[in-house]
């Protein structure tokens, strides 16, 4: 159907920096710099500096950020890795993939996994933890580290919505052993088409992932040091990225501004829970700003009816799809929020003028 006001615009987007875009690409082109080239070390340096760490390795997705970091940290047959029961399901289908066992917590109100139900989780054959820090905002990492350090859990952080995000001024995905990143077009910094990286400070996976995103070969000796994969952040994206990136800090501010007109002018509909959180140290940076509406899909749907195009996700938990063979231990916390969600448009490119109308469109629902 054709929206009022979309999700995301990628066009509008694009417009808005063509230039700058159009002038990489020509550059890209002309010079035939099409695998493993200045433009893709270039991202690699200045995201590492954006997100605070010593090194970035470019790959092909944020799942083969999530996949890339567990092999690096050694985790395979054997081990359980605990996983938010509230998340994209490639957070968990990487651990999966690695021989390992995923084990499910729930989720607290700010769609993060809970931090107080972590340890009861936590088995002799615990080896990690991959905190999910959700639509902007950032799970809490200070305890999730002190657990960690506990139990001699690695951490590896799924940053893939929320980059620019800190907690008391620490990026997220600068905590862990890794921070894994999605460029998937709809992120907030998105390409034009799939991509994905890891943050780090240990130059052993820097190493690892950079052997292994290229077949597992050391491009500089030829010499193989495994079995690898082909998932390399092409190099057309990575210079489209890297123009993106200098864009990020105010278009992060943007982002809150919108964030701020939605909460006040929502904030007196009780039947809404927004995402808002009273915590002073996290920064919330609102790759998405998704709320949770007491009346689920008659909400959402019919804002959709009235040219507000919305997001829902998950409005069936990952671990109820019965072919992914998961535990269901009870998590009641994510069927409420599953059966609730719904996510307004949240982008930079869209106008003051749109946003009112999503307002209006709210209210009106709620009869306001």
């Amino acid at each position: 159907m054709s929206y009022r006001v979309r999700f995301v615009d990628p066009a509008r987007n694009y417009r808005m920096i063509q230039q700058e875009i159009d002038a990489a690409y020509s550059e890209v082109m002309c010079r035939g710099d099409l695998i493993d080239r200045a433009q893709l070390k270039s991202f690699e340096e200045n995201l590492a500096k954006f997100v605070g760490t010593k090194y970035a390795v470019g790959l092909n997705s944020g799942y083969d950020a999530l996949h890339m970091s567990l092999r690096a940290a050694g985790i395979g047959p054997g081990d359980e890795v605990i996983v938010p029961a509230h998340t994209f399901v490639a957070t968990c289908s990487a651990v999966v993939n690695v021989g390992a066992k995923p084990v499910l917590v729930d989720v607290a109100k700010d769609f993060n996994i809970d931090v107080g139900r972590i340890e009861e989780a936590i088995s002799p054959k615990t080896r990690g933890i991959v905190p999910v820090h959700l639509s902007g905002y950032m799970a809490d990492m200070p305890r999730i580290m002190q657990i960690a350090e506990k139990y001699n859990l690695v951490v590896i952080e799924d940053a893939c919505q929320s980059l620019g995000s800190s907690i008391d001024g620490r990026g997220a995905g600068s905590w862990g052993l890794t921070g894994c990143w999605s460029f998937y077009p709809f992120k907030i910094l998105g390409g034009y088409g799939d991509g994905g990286a890891i943050t780090t400070n240990d130059p052993d996976v820097a190493l690892f992932a950079t052997r292994m995103r290229y077949n597992g070969e050391d491009r500089d000796t030829g010499e193989y040091h495994g079995h690898g994969f082909t998932c390399l952040l092409d190099n057309l994206q990575a210079a489209f990225l890297d123009v993106k990136l200098k864009y990020l800090p105010s278009w992060i501010e943007r982002r809150k501004a919108i964030a701020e007109r939605y909460r006040a002018a929502l904030s007196d509909i009780p039947d809404l829970l927004l995402p808002h959180y009273d915590d002073p140290r996290r920064d919330h940076i609102y790759q998405n700003y998704t709320l949770r509406a007491k009346q689920g899909s008659e909400f959402s749907d019919y804002l959709k009816a009235n040219g507000v195009e919305v997001l829902t996700q998950f409005r069936k938990p990952y671990y109820r799809h019965e072919a992914l063979n998961l535990e269901d231990r009870g998590f009641p916390e994510t069927e409420a929020l599953s059966r609730e969600v719904c996510s307004l448009p949240m982008n930079v490119e869209i106008t003051d003028e749109e946003v009112d109308y999503v307002i209006s469109v709210v209210r009106s629902f709620y009869g306001k």
